[in-house]
């Protein structure tokens, strides 16, 4: 039930990207039962590459508490870390790390690598994926569809 709330936030911050034209991924950090941070896409608007969700919301998450390690916090977020992002994650010393969507083409926790298993690394959190997976796999598609859609009308008007 926990995650499914915190999860909702997430879809919720997805929906932030959605409205500035950014593909829709959201993120939360909660520490002992609260949301201390959120975050969203952004690498289009503020040309940042690495403006993930996960990102915005790891930077939102060590300046309130004034720390870059944010050990015993819990990341949500609505897709499948990328390789970038989980590295991220594994040095901000994250208990936990709550994952949506599956992404079979970049996703770094099982799809394409699990670097959160790799024992070889110094830090190892706890990783649970699969939490309203259709939901925020919805969400994309339906993004990616209506992206596809205008794309198509305005080529056909240019014609």
């Amino acid at each position: 039930m926990r995650d499914l709330i915190f999860m909702q936030q997430a879809l919720s911050q997805a929906h932030n990207a959605w409205a500035l034209g950014e593909v829709p991924v959201g993120a939360v950090v909660v520490k002992d039962g609260q949301i201390i941070a959120t975050g969203f896409n952004q690498p289009i608007g503020t040309h940042d590459p690495t403006a993930h969700a996960e990102i915005m919301a790891l930077r939102a998450a060590a300046e309130m508490l004034g720390n870059y390690r944010l050990p015993g916090c819990e990341l949500y977020v609505t897709l499948e870390p990328c390789s970038m992002c989980a590295g991220a994650m594994m040095h901000a010393r994250l208990a936990r790390v709550v994952y949506g969507a599956p992404d079979p083409k970049t996703g770094s926790c099982g799809s394409i690598v699990n670097l959160f298993a790799e024992a070889r690394l110094n830090h190892h959190t706890e990783l649970v994926g699969g939490i309203m997976a259709e939901e925020c796999g919805q969400l994309l598609k339906d993004f990616f569809a209506e992206r596809r859609q205008r794309q198509m009308a305005t080529g056909a008007a240019s014609e």
